[in-house]
């Protein structure tokens, strides 16, 4: 398995990284985003989906509160799901889980899957390194993860 490790002095190291990621990604594929509130995953997510939707200015809410939100993207329809309130994995089924699979799914507490949790999924696992540096570990992805300097 190939891990990676990057560095984000910044948000724009971040937006960087989500734009590097957001080019290298295909239907079908399941990004997972950990780390502690405040860390950067909904920074991260936003850049993404920017990147994808090929419009760097565009609104992106979180889905905090709708859990879900969905976007049609010129490539692949695009999920991104907040699941810090999902109160059981059983409920994902409802948030249309098996149909957003044949898109991307972008997942923040991807811990709260549980028994749907994708197999071939790239983890970004966001960490503190200092109190002003921030860390991105990339696991996943083998067959593409080198294509990201």
């Amino acid at each position: 398995m190939i891990i990676k490790t990057y560095h984000l002095p910044n948000l724009q190291a971040t937006i960087d990284l989500a734009q590097k990621i957001a080019y290298i990604s295909r239907a079908e594929d399941a990004i997972l985003l950990s780390g502690p509130l405040g860390i950067g995953k909904t920074s991260f997510a936003r850049s993404f989906i920017r990147s994808v939707c090929q419009d760097f200015k565009m609104e992106v809410p979180s889905p905090t509160f709708t859990l879900v939100q969905h976007y049609n993207c010129p490539v692949y329809n695009l999920y991104h799901y907040d699941l810090w309130r999902l109160d059981h994995e059983d409920d994902l089924i409802e948030l249309d889980w098996e149909d957003a699979r044949e898109g991307v799914v972008l997942v923040e507490w991807p811990e709260r899957l549980n028994n749907f949790l994708p197999e071939k999924a790239l983890h970004i696992d966001f960490s503190l390194h200092s109190t002003t540096m921030r860390c991105a570990t990339l696991s996943g992805w083998d067959d593409r993860l080198n294509l990201i300097e």
